[in-house]
């Protein structure tokens, strides 16, 4: 009587299994980060004297909500323009609510240093903030807070 042998077949060949993990690893990394590893982490981004973005606010019940457009200069905002309904009625009411993006940083890294359930930032290539999320605690109700951050363009000091 001869020994059976089992055999394990993958529908697709090794390397290209391989190739598949490579490929899907290398996608993750400068996304979403959050956590104990990443607070050891920083990104190389020095936030300009003058810049301008947009920032769009959502999340919670909170004043900052809405969108924006920012203008600032020596690291602090010269000029806040509500862009949507929301957005007017915060600058009308409290203007210096809007921040820099150097005041979002600072409120993300606030969030990791109380540890936050979530504290999240994505980066541009280019090295500014695209998006930061934080959530304070993952059981409380409306203590989110969601910032998108578009059209960023450094500007000339004036």
């Amino acid at each position: 009587m001869r020994p059976v042998r089992s055999a394990h077949r993958f529908p697709l060949p090794r390397p290209v299994l391989v190739a598949a993990l490579v490929w899907a690893a290398a996608g993750c990394q400068g996304q979403a980060r959050s956590g104990p590893a990443e607070q050891a982490g920083s990104i190389a981004w020095t936030e300009p004297s003058a810049y301008t973005y947009t920032l769009r606010s959502t999340g919670g019940e909170r004043l900052l909500i809405g969108t924006f457009r920012v203008t600032v200069r020596d690291r602090k905002v010269a000029h806040a323009v509500g862009l949507d309904e929301q957005g007017r009625a915060v600058v009308r009411r409290a203007p210096d609510v809007v921040p820099t993006l150097g005041g979002l940083l600072r409120e993300l890294a606030e969030a990791r240093r109380d540890g936050a359930d979530t504290a999240e930032v994505r980066y541009s290539s280019a090295g500014p903030p695209l998006r930061i999320t934080l959530d304070r605690s993952a059981d409380a109700v409306d203590d989110e807070a969601r910032y998108v951050i578009s059209d960023y363009a450094v500007s000339g000091a004036r």
